[in-house]
């Protein structure tokens, strides 16, 4: 990784944590990972890189459920602006795991509400033990209409401004498996940057982003990953993009 990172002022995990913006705006951006070095030269002045155990790159791994038509996937497909992901996100590094249900609303809000789990993954439902009574307190749908769909993995470098009002997540080196399929896919040239707010307001990363002429550009994971390793879904609200990201040399996808 380019030495940027590296000379950065760091911020510990229990620092951070009161930074966590559970309830949030979120803006999503994506780039080449070739501008990552630059990006990071610029952030210097104005961020802090969080550390876990002295290292400044950490890896994540998450399982996405969903039901047999996958109503969540088709919820955001078809522009739905009430919507609702489940997930177990894991960090690999620290050996913890969270259940987690992430909500977005209509006025483009994130809330996020996730219990530990003991399981970094599960084939049936039936793993998640006591994770079932959270989930049907709070989920859109009962577990006996989930089940596994897809697993991800990537690293993750997160970062907070030194004003401690924006958190800032650049993750890299993105590939799915899709347990129903048995495909597999991974965005090698890609990098997903997001930025999270407790309100719309000035960002100093967006500022970042904007000289450089990168812009806005909303990005799921698990709906990509659907598309990417699921022939039969729905995908005609993702063409475009797909060929937006194509263009600009965003995809090399290897199967």
């Amino acid at each position: 990784m380019s030495t940027p990172i590296n000379d950065m002022e760091v911020i510990t995990l229990d620092e951070m944590s009161h930074i966590r913006l559970m309830d949030r705006v979120d803006t999503k951006y994506i780039a080449n990972v070739t501008l990552l070095p630059e990006i990071l030269s610029r952030m210097q002045s104005w961020f802090k890189v969080q550390i876990i155990d002295e290292k400044r790159i950490a890896n994540y791994a998450t399982q996405y459920f969903d039901t047999a038509a996958l109503d969540f996937f088709n919820m955001h497909h078809n522009g739905k602006l009430n919507r609702q992901k489940i997930r177990i996100r894991s960090y690999l590094d620290s050996k913890l795991s969270f259940l987690e249900i992430k909500n977005k609303n209509n006025k483009g809000r994130t809330s996020k509400k996730r219990i530990p789990s003991p399981v970094s993954h599960v084939e049936t439902m039936e793993g998640l033990a006591k994770g079932l009574t959270f989930l049907n307190e709070n989920a859109m749908f009962a577990t006996k209409f989930l089940l596994p769909v897809l697993g991800n993995n990537f690293q993750r470098m997160t970062f907070v401004n030194k004003k401690a009002t924006e958190r800032i997540t650049i993750d890299v080196g993105l590939s799915f498996h899709n347990y129903y399929m048995n495909a597999d896919a991974s965005l090698d040239n890609i990098m997903i940057l997001e930025l999270k707010q407790d309100g719309w307001q000035h960002s100093d990363f967006a500022e970042i982003l904007r000289d450089l002429g990168i812009k806005r550009s909303g990005f799921s994971k698990y709906c990509y990953g659907i598309f990417f390793t699921d022939p039969n879904c729905k995908y005609n609200r993702f063409k475009r993009k797909v060929h937006i990201f194509n263009k600009n040399n965003l995809i090399q996808q290897s199967i």
